[in-house]
């Protein structure tokens, strides 16, 4: 077969494996917008989205509790992680040495591999007695397995994410950009800041996003230490319902209840938009990053 053909033959097949998976994605969409469309036909997205009354043998299923809930939770993991993971991005790939560096790569493939289930019983060992502690000491009667407990616990399975993403592109940045830096009078931080970080931002905030998506539909470690209480955290030491742990926790029972298994296929529908939406912001600005430093 002549190299042209093969070239032509080679290309429809990767293009069709790409099709083949967002032909995956819409299917799975489709299915899940199919199985809960009696639940949304019923209720109306405006009492599903806002409601905050979960009752199914009353047919209340108001998701807002638990969308409130994955929010808090997960808004709290990146906000304890983004700050660390950048310093120690920075630190990687701007000032430590390459045999810290070559250390560093596997034991954060080591943590990005280990168990979720794993994390929860960490989380339940560890974090949660000192939630306990800290609510104690101000003042606030807790069982620590509340909203801080699961963002600590999520915070920490999304670093190897965010660092290892982060640290890949700052290092993407050209060295010929920090040598003119430097060269012109600019301190090491100074370079650092306004030179490889601005110039690394995009692909820094794909990262984060990356690492969003992962702490938004984690499950059974926050299903572990976060309390499952379908009402709204008013602090971070109340318990709360994500919805990975509301679908996680109740599909398969009371399968008899009208409406209750659509009920919960909506809640993996606004999941899986959430996710995709990232996804797809994750896809594009990395595409823009890589245009910028070509």
């Amino acid at each position: 077969m002549p190299r042209q053909w093969r070239d032509r033959l080679a290309a429809l097949v990767m293009k069709g494996l790409a099709l083949v998976c967002v032909g995956l994605a819409l299917s799975i969409s489709i299915a899940l917008l199919a199985k809960s469309w009696p639940v949304i036909t019923t209720s109306g997205l405006r009492q599903l989205l806002l409601g905050s009354s979960w009752h199914p043998r009353q047919g209340a299923f108001g998701c807002y509790p638990f969308l409130i809930g994955t929010l808090w939770v997960s808004g709290l993991a990146m906000a304890l992680s983004i700050p660390i993971c950048l310093l120690c991005a920075l630190y990687l790939s701007e000032h430590a040495r390459s045999r810290l560096r070559a250390a560093a790569k596997p034991m954060l493939d080591l943590l990005a591999g280990i168990p979720s289930v794993v994390f929860g019983l960490w989380g339940m060992l560890a974090v949660v007695p000192v939630v306990r502690w800290l609510g104690w000491r101000a003042g606030v009667a807790t069982t620590g397995y509340s909203v801080l407990a699961g963002g600590v616990v999520l915070a920490i399975m999304v670093f190897p994410i965010i660092i290892s993403v982060a640290e890949e592109v700052l290092r993407k940045v050209p060295l010929e950009a920090r040598e003119a830096s430097l060269a012109l009078g600019a301190t090491r931080w100074q370079t650092t800041k306004h030179v490889v970080v601005r110039a690394a931002l995009p692909g820094i905030i794909a990262a984060i996003i990356l690492g969003f998506t992962r702490a938004f539909g984690e499950t059974m470690a926050v299903l572990m230490v976060v309390g499952n209480v379908a009402r709204l955290p008013r602090s971070l030491f109340d318990p709360a319902y994500p919805l990975p742990a509301l679908i996680a926790n109740n599909y398969g029972e009371m399968m008899s209840v009208p409406r209750y298994d659509a009920a919960l296929m909506f809640a993996a529908l606004m999941l899986l938009a959430v996710v995709l939406g990232f996804n797809i912001m994750a896809a594009l600005v990395l595409r823009a990053l890589e245009r910028r430093l070509a």
